[in-house]
């Protein structure tokens, strides 16, 4: 169930890194320049932020098997349409579909384990789910890069094709219906805005959202800036985007292990903490090295963002369950809004934030250590606020959080 959930996890972020070391050969034959290619992430963000609030609640009303199944079939249509664009209007258009559909393997993924496991044990799968998700980032600019050394760009597009067919064979064969027709809700856009309201107003929902996304939005800054981070400031080639995601990604990997390994041994609270102790000593190294370096240079300057995901990777699965066990009959609905929040935040860093800060290193160390000031800043507001917090293991039917008054 992890590699299935994980593999389902992954092909979102495949369709973003494997073009990276294309961006050069894409934007020369479509006639774009580095801005204009910059939009071809903008534009599936936007779209996979929108469709992240619908692919939820409708898991939550006819199933999650089926959404699944649905959303992969889509995004091998609009990979194929990718493969085929001749022009930037059509290739936006495409990528547009592409991130309608990419959200399902993520966000339904969540409601799966919820579904499935309770306290510590959801927090071991979903930490295992993490660390096979971190791997899509390292390995595929290095794909990409590979793929490029004998074919055009379109073969990258090709590739995603079969990839979400393999994926959408492997769901079909093994993967079970895990929420049953008895607890479904309703599909009514009445019902379903009610909801989200009542989920979006919830304070202690805001705050853990907010928390997430900020978080994990000053890794994203230097992932959506990774073509001119790599290329421009590191001076390096096409296939050499490992050097800049693996250190990144293992360190995600190894905060994803980390935290499957604490689960039950580690409280919630001080998990957390030592996540965001960590963020805050990679932000701080990472504001010092740019300061005083001539120039960003190997390792030095990829050692704090590899700092930063171990943080990340923390933090991560005891918020997002935190949400989940807010909602239980709304689990789809709740992953769906915490998915929108960070896609909305990951959309305005990939399309404003990072074409306007990209060129200088200095500039990428002080607006992430930023973010990861403003999470922290939510998550003492949260444990300020929040009347009770677990302070040993999450353990199955423990309490929900309560508000002061």
């Amino acid at each position: 169930m992890a590699l299935l959930l994980g593999g389902l996890a992954m092909f979102g972020p495949f369709s973003i890194d494997t073009i990276f070391p294309a961006f050069p050969q894409m934007g020369a034959s479509l006639g774009a320049d580095k801005l204009a290619m910059q939009q071809t992430i903008s534009v599936y963000l936007i779209a996979y932020a929108l469709m992240s609030l619908v692919h939820g609640p409708v898991s939550d009303a006819v199933g999650r098997r089926k959404v699944i199944l649905v959303g992969l079939f889509v995004f091998a249509l609009a990979s194929v349409g990718c493969a085929m664009s001749r022009d930037m209007t059509t290739m936006l258009a495409f990528r547009a579909l592409q991130g309608l559909s990419a959200g399902v393997g993520l966000i339904v993924g969540r409601a799966v384990i919820r579904d499935l496991f309770d306290g510590d044990d959801a927090q071991r799968l979903m930490s295992q789910v993490m660390m096979i998700f971190g791997i899509a980032p390292a390995i595929a600019p290095i794909i990409g890069g590979w793929i490029l050394g004998w074919a055009q760009w379109p073969a990258i597009y090709w590739f995603l094709v079969a990839f979400s067919l393999a994926l959408l064979a492997a769901t079909f064969a093994w993967l079970p219906e895990t929420y049953p027709p008895a607890a479904r809700a309703s599909l009514s856009p009445r019902l379903l805005l009610r909801n989200y309201l009542a989920i979006f107003r919830n304070p202690r929902f805001q705050r853990l959202a907010a928390c997430g996304a900020f978080n994990f939005a000053g890794l994203f800054l230097y992932i959506a800036s990774a073509p001119a981070f790599v290329l421009d400031l590191l001076r390096l080639n096409e296939r050499q985007f490992g050097w800049f995601f693996v250190p990144m990604i293992g360190g995600m990997m190894l905060g994803s292990f980390a935290s499957g390994r604490a689960a039950g041994r580690l409280g919630a609270v001080r998990q957390v903490g030592i996540g965001f102790a960590c963020c805050g000593a990679a932000a701080v190294a990472n504001i010092a090295y740019n300061a005083l370096a001539e120039a960003p240079s190997l390792p030095w300057a990829v050692l704090p963002m590899t700092l930063t995901a171990f943080g990340v990777a923390l933090v991560f699965p005891i918020l997002t369950l935190a949400i989940l066990d807010m909602y239980p009959r709304q689990r789809g609905a709740a992953s769906s809004l915490q998915a929108f929040t960070s896609l909305v935040v990951n959309a305005v860093v990939a399309g404003v934030l990072s074409p306007l800060l990209s060129h200088d290193g200095l500039l990428l160390a002080v607006a992430g250590a930023c973010f990861t000031l403003v999470a922290w800043a939510f998550w003492s507001w949260e444990k300020a606020r929040t009347r009770y917090l677990p302070q040993g293991p999450l353990r199955p039917g423990l309490p929900g959080p309560t508000e002061h008054v």
